[in-house]
């Protein structure tokens, strides 16, 4: 089974099991169907993270996360005058590109884990761009209303001949990513990092008409995906593992858990507003110490065995009331914690993340990104290039420290991604789940293993359950969904509530029983599709699928 979210990227993943791959291939394949279908999402432009399961094995990852090139320093996003930039001016451009990951994490998760031969699982992507695909309603009103940043050449890859953005369900060829994409199949991945095509990437960030970066072609040569330690917990009879720094996603969504397991979140049930105060109390208190310690750690020390603590999670949990909310949050101090401080950091809503099993069991768990909509809004050989290094701090300081995520050369950003596996008291994979939209990613996972372990929900109607997220005081009650109407209720316990649509974006696989049960969120197009080439009907949420990423 495949769950991923466009149903022509899940069935590019089927088409390798059937052909006897691994869930390796599989999910190979639907990363580069994904690239094709979903360009505004995540691609080989791009980087993530990588979880895999094997039936007799150990759990596995990879750090696929772009770097930023060795020139990078401190004052990266600093205009002339010695101001910083805003976000929204950081992104556009070579600057924010940072050394694309998603082709090394692929061939390293290859050589572990795949059966078919390298060029096959470049089939369907292939096919895609060369015969075309319909613009799909993420695609076409992402174009609308968040591509003002791009290229004109980028543009002319999604527009009618008069420069107006294709209409939904218009037909797109990409020749150029086709020709690229054969290449690759052909040549290896290698051919991406160095040669002609490492050439053409260095020349449009450096040349970029807006922040020209100063990326070389060392750079590109020198990276390299590498394996981290996983970050697990017990949360209740149940093992949650995720991704470690300098993913933050893993370490908030297991701290998130454990500060909730005190309570009896069952028996409060998933229409008490009381379970979603709690739930918005332990996230603010996350997120305060996710945003302070979570960097590269590469180049940071990272207190991560301190933040899992139990007696320091215990600590918070008892910060926090059923009754009251709290007036204000601030960072704890978990054993082994650094002595610095972070500025604030906007993280762009975007990213893709699918579910792979195959017949064997092995299961694969990936969340991959080019960051926000269009990444740079830079092209190259019709494939979009990430602004991934603007999820860096941008300014290095405050208050006197140095900040975990500032900016360094050679270093990866922090990021929300949360791809996570869940296990049974039996020791097998219960639940592999992961989302897409920013920073909400880590309430997203956190909600939807809450849902299947709490609240018995399908993992298809844990993803659907509206959203209450709460990275500070203010907390965000997912419009158009059951926690608007909660909105009262939630008030009476003192929260600070405004309606949003958060545009939300998870897939999951389940197993129940002796089968495998996929979920895809109605929010977008995401299907979960069988090895069969069964796909589970899902209501759409209808408005909520035109929401930004």
């Amino acid at each position: 089974m495949v769950s991923a979210a466009d149903p022509r990227a899940a069935a590019a993943g089927v088409e390798m099991l059937r052909a006897g791959g691994t869930a390796t291939d599989a999910a190979i394949a639907t990363m580069l169907a994904l690239n094709v279908v979903e360009p505004q999402s995540s691609g080989i432009g791009g980087g993530g993270f990588w979880l895999s399961q094997g039936v007799n094995g150990a759990l596995g990852t990879i750090d696929f996360r772009e770097k930023a090139p060795a020139a990078a320093d401190e004052r990266w996003f600093y205009a002339p005058d010695g101001t910083p930039l805003s976000h929204q001016d950081a992104v556009p451009g070579g600057r924010s590109v940072g050394v694309p990951g998603s082709l090394r994490g692929m061939a390293l998760a290859h050589r572990s884990g795949g059966k078919l031969p390298w060029a096959t699982l470049f089939l369907p992507a292939i096919r895609l761009a060369r015969d075309g695909f319909k613009v799909s309603p993420r695609l076409g009103n992402g174009m609308a209303r968040y591509g003002g940043h791009i290229t004109p050449e980028t543009r002319a890859l999604f527009s009618a001949p008069d420069g107006s953005p294709l209409p939904i369900g218009a037909t797109v060829r990409n020749p150029a990513q086709a020709a690229l994409l054969e290449r690759i199949a052909k040549r290896g991945p290698d051919s991406f990092y160095v040669g002609p095509e490492a050439q053409k990437i260095v020349a449009t960030v450096n040349g970029a008409a807006r922040n020209p970066s100063k990326m070389t072609l060392g750079d590109l040569a020198t990276y390299d995906a590498k394996p981290r330690a996983p970050v697990c917990v017990k949360y209740r009879v149940y093992r949650v593992c995720g991704m470690g720094p300098p993913s933050s996603g893993g370490l908030a969504v297991l701290m998130i858990l454990k500060q909730l397991e005190r309570f009896d979140m069952a028996k409060l049930g998933k229409d008490s507003a009381q379970a979603w105060h709690l739930f918005a109390e332990s996230s603010r208190l996350t997120y305060a110490d996710r945003d302070l310690y979570v960097g590269d750690p590469d180049h940071v020390s990272v207190p991560v065995k301190g933040m899992l603590d139990p007696g320091y999670l215990a600590s918070r949990s008892a910060l926090i009331s059923p009754a009251t909310t709290m007036a204000s949050v601030t960072a704890g101090t978990p054993p082994g914690a650094p002595k610095r401080q972070r500025a604030p950091v906007s993280e762009v809503a975007g990213t893709t993340s699918l579910s792979v099993v195959d017949a064997r069991g092995n299961v694969v768990q990936v969340t991959t990104t080019v960051e926000g909509y269009f990444g740079s809004g830079l092209t190259v050989d019709g494939t979009v290039l990430n602004n991934q290094l603007t999820d860096f701090d941008i300014v290095p300081d405050k208050d006197g420290y140095v900040v975990a995520n500032r900016v360094e050369g050679g270093k990866r950003p922090r990021s929300s991604m949360a791809p996570t596996i869940v296990y049974g008291p039996d020791g097998k994979v219960r639940l592999a789940v992961g989302a897409a939209g920013g920073s909400t990613i880590i309430a997203q996972v956190a909600k939807a293993i809450i849902g299947v372990v709490d609240w018995k929900l399908p993992a298809q109607d844990a993803i659907a359950m509206g959203l209450l997220y709460a990275p500070g005081h203010v907390a965000a009650a997912e419009k158009g969904t059951e926690r608007e109407a909660m909105v009262p209720a939630l008030r009476a316990l003192g929260e600070t509530v405004q309606v949003s649509a958060l545009g939300l974006k998870a897939n999951a696989i389940e197993r129940v029983g002796n089968r495998w049960v996929g979920g895809a969120d109605p929010r977008s197009e995401g299907v979960a599709m069988a090895q069969d080439g069964s796909v589970a009907p899902i209501q759409r949420f209808g408005a909520l699928q035109r929401a930004p990423e």
